[in-house]
C-alpha cells in the first residue's frame, strides 16, 4: 500500500511540474535560497556556497514512514546504551559481541572519559542516521551520525523555499516540518541536569562562519531564541560555565556543541581547547553537552557493523532496520577477501566524512583500485569495506529535463528523557552528477524536500 500511495502522489507532483519551466523554477529556487543566505560549505576562494535544493520533492508513504520511524527510534536507543556501556561496564565486550579492538581503535573513542561522571540524562540527544534504499528494496542504514549531525535547519529551509514555488497537489496531504524546532528545543532542555530547573540556560556553541554548517547554527539559535556563542565568549567561575552575550553574563546549563572540534582530549591524551573551558563544569556536573563528548565512538564506520547486535543485546528485540553489510579488513582472513572483491565493494576510511576518500569499487578505475589496495594492505585497520548498494534514484531537474539521480535520506531522532521522537521526513540528499553515488553537499551534491504523506 505504501508504495502505491507514494507512487500515485509522485505522479501528481510530476504532472504539476510538467506544466512548469523547470530551468526557471530551479533558478528561482536558487535565488530564493541565496537571498536568504542559506549556505553550506565554502568554495576554494573561501566564500560560502549557496545551499542547493532540487525542485522535485521526494515522497514517502505514511505506512512506510511509520515503520521507518520505529526503526530509527529503536536504533538511536541502542546506540545510546552502547556509548554508556563503552564508558561503563563494557558488558557487550564481555559478551563477545563487539571486539574491544574495534572500540579502542575508533578515532573518537576517548578513554579518559571513564574518569568523568556519565552524561546527566543521555549520551545521544540528537541522532542523524544516513539511510539508503537498495534499488526498489527497503531502507537500510549506511552510516550512523551521533556526534554533531547537521541537516535539521537545512531540511526546514528546503521545505520553506519549495513551498513558495510548488504547491502540494490536490488530494495529497504532507506532514508538516514545523515540529522540528519544537522537538529540538524540547530535547535540548531535557538534556540539562535535573537541578537546572524547568528553564535551563542553553547556548549554541559555534566555530563561526568558518564552519561549513554555520547557517544551521545561526538558524537554530534564532528560531529557538538561544545565544549563539564562540569559545572565546565562554569562561568558568567556581566550576560553572558562563557565556557573555549581549552584554550579559549567563550561567549556562546546556551547551549545544556545533564545533568541528569533537573531543575533550586529543590522540596523545592532552586537553583540547574545548576541554580548557568545558571539562571543569562537566566534571562538577553543573553542565551538560549535546551530544555528550565520547559519543563519536558510535559514529565509527566499523562500529556500524555491530549495531544490529547492539539492538538485540541492549533491548532484547530484533532490529527493525538493517545495516549495510560492513567488513573489517583487519580481522583474520577478511583482508584477502576484500582484496579479491575490491572491484565489487565500497572502501571507506574509518574516520572519513563528507565522502572524502571513498572508493566505489564498481565505478573506480584501475589506478584507484591499485592505490586503495596498497593502502588496505599497509594499514587495514584504517578502513572498512561495505557491500555496494544500488542507491535508489529520484527524478531531478537537470537543465530543462528531469533525469534520475541517486539519493539518500538523513532523518533525525530527538531524545527527551525516556522518549525518542522522529520528526517526519528529514533531509534527502541528491547526487547532481549523472551516475555519482556520492550525495554529500561537499561533493557536488544537493538536497530535496522530503514529503511524508499524512
Amino acid at each position: 500500500m505504501a508504495v502505491t500511495e507514494s507512487a500515485r502522489a509522485t505522479g501528481s507532483v510530476l504532472a504539476a511540474l510538467d506544466e512548469m519551466d523547470l530551468r526557471a523554477l530551479s533558478r528561482a529556487l536558487s535565488d530564493h535560497l541565496r537571498e536568504r543566505q542559506v549556505t553550506f560549505g565554502t568554495a576554494d576562494d573561501g566564500e560560502t556556497e549557496s545551499f542547493v535544493v532540487d525542485p522535485v520533492p521526494r515522497l514517502i508513504g505514511r505506512d512506510e514512514w511509520d515503520a521507518l520511524a520505529a526503526g530509527l527510534a529503536q536504533r538511536a536507543e541502542a546506540l545510546d546504551r552502547f556509548v554508556a556501556d563503552v564508558y561503563g561496564e563494557r558488558r557487550i565486550v564481555s559478551a563477545g559481541l563487539v571486539p574491544w579492538s574495534t572500540i579502542a581503535s575508533a578515532e573518537f573513542y576517548e578513554p579518559r572519559l571513564v574518569e568523568l561522571p556519565p552524561a546527566p540524562v543521555r549520551w545521544i540527544t540528537i541522532a542523524g542516521l544516513d539511510l539508503v534504499r537498495d534499488g526498489e528494496g527497503p531502507f537500510v542504514v549506511l552510516e550512523d551520525n551521533v556526534r554533531t549531525p547537521s541537516g535539521i535547519a537545512y531540511a526546514v529551509a528546503a521545505r520553506e523555499a519549495l513551498s513558495g514555488y510548488l504547491s502540494v497537489p490536490e488530494g495529497i496531504r504532507v506532514r508538516s516540518l514545523e515540529p522540528a524546532y519544537a522537538l529540538l528545543g524540547e530535547a535540548l532542555r531535557g538534556a540539562a541536569a535535573p537541578d537546572a530547573g524547568e528553564q535551563p540556560v542553553i547556548v549554541v556553541l559555534t566555530d563561526g562562519p568558518s564552519n561549513s554548517a554555520f547557517y544551521e547554527h545561526s538558524a537554530i539559535a534564532r528560531r529557538l531564541g538561544l545565544p549563539l556563542v564562540a569559545i572565546g565568549e565562554l569562561s568558568v567561575r567556581a566550576k560553572r560555565l558562563y557565556a557573555r552575550t549581549d552584554g550579559r553574563l549567563l550561567a549556562v546549563d546546556v551547551v549545544y556543541r556545533r564545533t568541528n572540534e569533537d573531543c575533550l582530549f586529543d590522540a596523545a591524551g592532552a586537553r583540547t581547547t574545548l576541554a580548557d573551558v568545558l571539562l571543569g563544569p562537566l566534571e562538577a556536573q553543573t553542565l551538560a553537552c549535546v551530544n555528550a563528548f565520547g559519543t563519536g565512538v558510535a559514529d565509527d564506520k566499523l562500529v556500524h557493523a555491530y549495531v544490529e547486535e547492539m539492538v538485540r543485546f541492549y533491548l532484547g528485540e530484533e532490529p527493525l532496520l538493517a545495516s549495510v553489510p560492513t567488513h573489517d579488513p583487519s580481522q583474520p582472513g577478511v583482508l584477502a577477501m576484500v582484496l579479491e572483491r575490491l572491484g565489487e565493494l565500497v572502501i571507506k576510511p574509518r574516520s572519513g566524512h563528507g565522502g572524502v576518500g571513498v572508493v566505489v569499487g564498481p565505478r573506480a578505475d584501475e589506478d584507484a583500485l591499485a592505490t586503495v589496495s596498497q593502502q588496505l594492505t599497509a594499514t587495514p585497520e584504517r578502513f572498512v569495506a561495505q557491500e555496494t548498494i544500488r542507491l535508489s534514484r529520484q527524478p531531478t531537474v537537470c537543465g530543462d529535463e528531469l533525469e534520475p539521480r541517486h539519493v539518500d535520506l538523513r532523518p533525525f531522532t530527538f531524545a527527551t528523557g525516556e522518549n525518542i521522537q522522529v520528526f517526519p521526513g528529514g533531509l534527502t540528499r541528491v547526487a547532481l552528477e549523472r551516475g555519482s553515488l556520492v550525495v554529500n553537499s561537499s561533493q557536488n551534491g544537493g538536497a530535496k524536500d522530503t514529503w511524508v504523506l499524512a
